[in-house]
C-alpha cells in the first residue's frame, strides 16, 4: 500500500502538539507526535553524499543513471521510517519542512503540509510566561540574562526559535502555486474555538474518512523531551482540550512584532488593528 506523507510544520507554541495528537485520533493517520528525526537525517545524509567522491565520480560518468539511483535510495530509506505502520497517512513533524518543500516533494511527490499558526503576540507570551515558570533554568540560546525586549528581537530575528519559521513562511508567498496547494494552515485560535470543524476540515482535506473526536477523552501519548529545550518550550499533552489563558505582553512589543511583520496580520488575521508606524 502507497503511504502518503503529511508533515506537521510552522511556528513554535502554534500547536503542533496538540495538532498531532488530534490526527492521531483518526484510524487511518498515524501520528506519535514527536519532533522527528527524519528531516535532520534526510538533511545529513544528502550533505554528506554530496561529499562522496566516489557519487560525484559517478555522476560525472553516467549523470542519469547515478542520480535515479541516489533519488531512488534515499526515498526508500525515508519510506522504510514508519515501516511498522500500516496506516495510509503518516505524520512527520518538524518546523524545517516549510523551508524544505521541494525536499519533501522529493521524499514524496504527494506530500501535503499541515502549517501551524498563532497571533505572534501569543507565541512570545507563551514563551515568556513558560519562562517565569523556570527562571532559574537558561534558554539553549543564553536568552535568560536579557530583558523581555532582547529576548523578543533574539526570538523573532531571522535565526530565532520563532523568527526562522516566520521567514519561512514568508517565502511562502513567492512559491509556485503548486506547492502553495500543497499546504493547509490551522489557526491555533480558530482550532481551539471550534475544534471539531478544524479538524473536519483538516481531515477532508487529507482525503480521509469523516471522524468524530471526543475533545474530553483525548489519548495521552509520550512527548519529546522538554529538557533538551530547558522546558522553556513545552510540549506536553492532555485528556481534554481546554482553551489557553490570554498572555499580556508590553504594549511595545506587541507594537513593534505587528509593525514589522504586518504582512502576517495581513494575511491570517486581517481584522487585527495594526500601527502605522
Amino acid at each position: 500500500m502507497q503511504q502518503r506523507l503529511v508533515c506537521v510544520t510552522g511556528l513554535p507554541r502554534a500547536g503542533s502538539t496538540l495538532l498531532c495528537q488530534l490526527l492521531a485520533e483518526h484510524p487511518e493517520i498515524y501520528s506519535d507526535g514527536m519532533s522527528s528525526a527524519l528531516f535532520g537525517a534526510i538533511q545529513m545524509l544528502r550533505a554528506r553524499l554530496s561529499d562522496s567522491d566516489f557519487l560525484l565520480a559517478q555522476l560525472d560518468n553516467e549523470f542519469d543513471r547515478a542520480y535515479a539511483r541516489l533519488q531512488r535510495s534515499c526515498r526508500a530509506f525515508a519510506k522504510a521510517w514508519w515501516d511498522e505502520t500500516d496506516c495510509p497517512i503518516v505524520v512527520d513533524k518538524n518546523r524545517g519542512w516549510l523551508n524544505q518543500i521541494e525536499l519533501a516533494e522529493e521524499v514524496d511527490p504527494e506530500v501535503r503540509m499541515v502549517v501551524c499558526i498563532r497571533e505572534l503576540g501569543q507565541i512570545f507570551g507563551s514563551i515568556e510566561a513558560q519562562h517565569q515558570k523556570t527562571v532559574w533554568l537558561d534558554f539553549p540560546d543564553d536568552l535568560a540574562s536579557q530583558s523581555a525586549y532582547g529576548r523578543a528581537e533574539a526570538l523573532f530575528s531571522p535565526q530565532g526559535v520563532v523568527g526562522a519559521p516566520l521567514t519561512s513562511l514568508c517565502a511562502v508567498q513567492d512559491r509556485p502555486p503548486i506547492q502553495q496547494e500543497r499546504l493547509f494552515f490551522v489557526i491555533f485560535e480558530h482550532l481551539m474555538a471550534e475544534p471539531q470543524k478544524v479538524m473536519a476540515d483538516v481531515y477532508r482535506w487529507l482525503g480521509v474518512s469523516p471522524h468524530t473526536i471526543d475533545f474530553q477523552n483525548l489519548t495521552v501519548r509520550p512527548h519529546e523531551s522538554d529538557s533538551y529545550y530547558r522546558f522553556k518550550y513545552r510540549h506536553a499533552t492532555r485528556s481534554t482540550l481546554s482553551a489557553p489563558r490570554h498572555h499580556p505582553i508590553p504594549g511595545r512589543i506587541d507594537h513593534d512584532l505587528k509593525l514589522k511583520h504586518r504582512w502576517f496580520y495581513e494575511m491570517f488575521y486581517p481584522g487585527a488593528k495594526l500601527p502605522n508606524s
